[in-house]
């Protein structure tokens, strides 16, 4: 008799605990920040006393104060930027959080992958508060940059959103393969792949461990030993192989390429973006004109490499090199500016230090570009290159409140980009702020 009552007291207990109605979710956080003045980067117009009203981690609604601030919650928090010129997060489509400048010569055979992917962590922070809310990370060995990605959208560690390749293809002994060790050692980079098969099996497995995008080598580089910059690497039917397989799975293709084949070779083969592009001539501008393919040049970095090519411990091949090319890139992409190509905002930051990416501002004006065309790059450009227009780049209702913003006009001068205050990423600021 004592069991079944206690039975009975059992189910009671559950039938009320299943009976009970679970507790309401939280409503979203909700912000509204005062601006001063808001960039429209589509025109170039300046919106005066604006409110930016934000719910959770999207704007709900952008406009006047006087129109808009009574239908603010009173319960909102207020962030208070009447003094500043406001603008939507900056995008750097071409970093390299998980590398440091001195990981470019033979001392960065020191540097394990979960090191590596450690020092994302902190560049990924550094990049973040110096106002750039999303990039897209092209290569990164040990598939270091998607665990970074992964651990940001965890909320595990604070940096921007990312687009992460994995380790970018490279033909054997091209500008991704590791050439610094003896035969003895039998060492390639994970990246390397050769032929067609093997460059559409390696696409397909940085896929499987997932890259949001594609990379690979057209051409050899800068940093790196016994390759030349102006030579074309991978056949176009290597890269055709490569962008079809990348496209047909969902993936754009960023094609490293300095030399004129190798950029002209890439474009017809269909890549979403060209980076870099030192030795573009008239027909690779047209081609790419044609094509709708992008441009991300990587410009600040020549006035950076130059100043410390001494001290980076960089082997005589790579500085030789780097003192012809740089040079070079600069009329090059001056020209293709001069003609209208289209161009998304890189940094190739790693080469210099991370934090220093809105210097590119300055130079890409200094060669050809108006201060809002350089902002554009950076926002709707960008955004249209990585696929997320409906996300990102502009401050519109129903995008991620990425919100940055600056004392001065940008318009006026590119430099007051250089000193941005970072606001927020998706409505929260950085945790230990």
């Amino acid at each position: 008799m004592k069991r079944w009552s206690l039975v009975l007291l059992l189910c009671g207990i559950l039938a009320g605990v299943g009976g009970a109605q679970a507790p309401k979710a939280a409503a979203p956080a909700e912000i509204a920040i005062r601006a001063g003045k808001v960039l429209d980067v589509r025109t170039g117009n300046y919106l005066s006393d604006q409110i930016i009203w934000i719910e959770g981690d999207r704007i709900k609604a952008i406009g006047k104060a006087v129109d808009l601030l009574s239908q603010v919650p009173a319960a909102a928090k207020t962030i208070n930027l009447s003094n500043s010129t406001v603008l939507p997060g900056l995008i750097d489509c071409h970093t390299h959080l998980t590398y440091t400048p001195d990981m470019a010569g033979p001392a960065g055979l020191h540097i394990s992958y979960p090191r590596q992917a450690l020092i994302g962590a902190h560049n990924a922070r550094v990049t973040l508060e110096a106002g750039f809310t999303t990039v897209r990370n092209v290569g990164a060995h040990g598939y270091s940059d998607i665990a970074l990605r992964d651990s940001i959208r965890a909320a595990e560690v604070p940096g921007p959103r990312m687009l992460a390749s994995g380790p970018a293809l490279s033909i054997t002994g091209g500008h991704g393969d590791e050439n610094f060790l003896a035969p003895q050692f039998n060492f390639s980079s994970d990246g390397v792949a050769d032929g067609v098969d093997g460059v559409t099996a390696k696409v397909r497995e940085n896929i499987k461990y997932g890259a949001d995008v594609i990379k690979f080598m057209a051409t050899g580089g800068v940093l790196s030993e016994g390759d030349s910059p102006a030579l074309a690497q991978y056949s176009p039917e290597e890269m055709r192989a490569i962008v079809d397989t990348a496209h047909g799975l969902g993936r754009k293709v960023a094609a490293h390429a300095h030399g004129a084949l190798g950029i002209k070779n890439a474009v017809l083969a269909g890549v979403d973006s060209i980076e870099h592009g030192s030795y573009m001539n008239e027909e690779d501008i047209r081609l790419m004109k044609e094509h709708g393919t992008y441009l991300v040049p990587t410009l600040y970095l020549g006035d950076w490499l130059m100043e410390n090519l001494s001290t980076l411990g960089l082997t005589p091949n790579m500085i030789e090199k780097a003192k012809i090319v740089l040079p070079i890139a600069r009329q090059n992409i001056g020209t293709a500016f001069k003609a209208g190509v289209k161009v998304a905002f890189g940094t190739d930051a790693a080469v210099y230090p991370h934090g220093l990416n809105a210097r590119e501002f300055a130079v890409m004006v200094k060669l050809g570009l108006s201060p809002l065309q350089s902002i554009q790059a950076a926002t709707v450009n960008a955004a249209d290159l990585l696929g997320w227009t409906d996300r990102v780049g502009t401050l519109e209702a129903g995008k991620f409140a990425d919100i940055i913003a600056v004392d001065g006009d940008p318009l006026a001068d590119p430099h007051v980009l250089e000193n941005v205050r970072f606001v927020m990423k998706g409505g929260d600021v950085i945790k230990g702020r």
